[in-house]
Parts: C-alpha cells; structure tokens; sequence
C-alpha cells in the first residue's frame, strides 16, 4: 500500500525535533511522500532542509498563511519568491482568508492573499487554499486572478456540500483530514461518500486534527493518514488499496510528484 500525506506542518513542533522517528513511522504505514507546508519564509526553509534530508520522501510548498498576513514586510516577499524558485517546491500555500480567528486584519489578509496569487499566475504550480468562513471572497480573488480550471485544492476542507459543489465547478478540488472520521463529521462524510474517486486526496494536517482512533493522540503524525484513508474506504465502500491507490495516484497527478 502507497500513500501520500499532502498536507503537513513537519517544521511545527512535536514533529521537527524527532524528526526520524516520524519519517521511519511513515515508512512502517506506507506513507512514501509527506508534502510539508511553510507558512512564512522560515519555515519554508526549513522544509527545504528536510527535503534534501529526506529526497523525494519530504517535499515542500510555501506561502504565507492569512494568520500571519499583517507582518508580512518587502523583505519576507523577496525572500519567498526565492523559495518558489527551488527545485524541492512541488505548490504555493497554504494561502488564503481566515475570518473565523480574524489574527490579522481583513484587508490585510485579502492583500497578501491577491499578491500571492498574482506572484504565482504564470507559474505552472499547483496552490493549496486555506478557507476558513470566507469562502466567497476566497472562491471570488481564485476567479479574479484567472485561477478557473486551475490546479487549486481547497485544504482541510470542513465546508458545506454547496462550497463543495461551487469548488468542482471551478475545476478545483478538496482534501480530505482526520476530521472526516470524527463521529459528528456527518455533513463532511456525506460529501466525502460521493466525491469524485479521481479528485479525492487526504492528508493530515499534522501535528493537528488526529484522526479516529487515535484521536487523542498529542501529536498528529503523517502516518496517521492510513487511518483516515482506512476510514474513507469503509465509507466509500471500496478496497483500502484501491483507496491508496486511488488517492496516491491522484496526489502524484495533481502535485506532479511522478
């Protein structure tokens, strides 16, 4: 069974400090490939150094997450451009709008947002969204910038089966974490039971959001992403290595992995 994780933090502590261990965890789950995220230019490049620590097992995208949108200075914008410019980068992101904590301004999160986006149009990359309680305006500044039909994957996606429905008409696409194995995650499994076998992708969204059964895990690893892949597989009805495959196939597809 092949899996891949394409959705991480391996910089955020719990993971970064024992770093081996969670790579040969991976390896013991089939986990071949964790694409792990950098949300500001110091992470980035510590997912770079992971990288080249761990080639083709540790790949990188990078972009400047809303939360910490109002910081972002002239220098941080140099210096992520050089990140994108690194053969390890396989997207850009996460990016996006988060109205639900609101740690930075509105305004400011739709500017560094456009500005990505804008940055990354005549780049041939894929780009992960963060969307929390602000999918119009996020669905509207993807559309503004030309990204229709692009290759755009909605992260974590919690959303309504509405958003779901507006994303594929985009020609984006949603990725599926431990959430969907939660016992009240009814909405998100119904959509998850129907979604489409060559879009579906799952990550974990580590060291958050571990899934059933090891729910009250501490820390999300990647390798917790066969349970999730187990979980969809009962739901959908299929085999867990079809599932595997399905998903490993469509990650290595979307991200350009093969």
């Amino acid at each position: 069974m092949r899996l891949i994780d394409t959705h991480a933090h391996l910089t955020y502590p719990g993971l970064f400090e024992r770093i081996d261990e969670v790579m040969q965890h991976c390896a013991e789950a089939g986990v071949e490939c964790v694409i792990t995220i950098g949300t500001d230019v110091d992470e980035a490049h510590k997912g770079l150094e992971l990288a080249r620590r761990f080639p083709g097992r540790v790949r990188v995208a990078a972009g400047f997450h809303p939360h910490g949108a109002a910081k972002v200075g002239s220098a941080d914008w140099s210096a992520m451009e050089a990140v994108w410019a690194e053969p390890e980068l396989v997207a850009f992101g996460e990016m996006g709008l988060d109205y639900h904590y609101d740690f930075a301004p509105r305004d400011a999160q739709q500017a560094v947002f456009a500005r990505q986006l804008q940055l990354a149009a005549a780049r041939d990359l894929p780009i992960i969204i963060h969307s929390r309680e602000a999918f119009e305006d996020v669905r509207s500044l993807l559309l503004e910038h030309g990204y229709k039909d692009r290759r755009v994957v909605f992260h974590c996606f919690t959303g309504t089966e509405q958003e779901a429905a507006a994303i594929a008409e985009c020609g984006w696409r949603i990725s599926f974490t431990g959430i969907v194995t939660f016992k009240n995650s009814t909405a998100l499994q119904a959509i998850a039971r129907a979604y489409p076998a060559d879009r579906l992708m799952i990550e974990t969204d580590s060291p958050y959001l571990a899934p059933v059964p090891v729910r009250s895990q501490k820390t999300n690893e990647p390798a917790n992403v066969a349970h999730t892949a187990s979980f969809l597989a009962a739901l959908r009805g299929v085999g867990i290595e079809q599932l595997a495959a399905e998903t490993t196939r469509n990650a290595e597809a979307f991200f350009a992995l093969a």
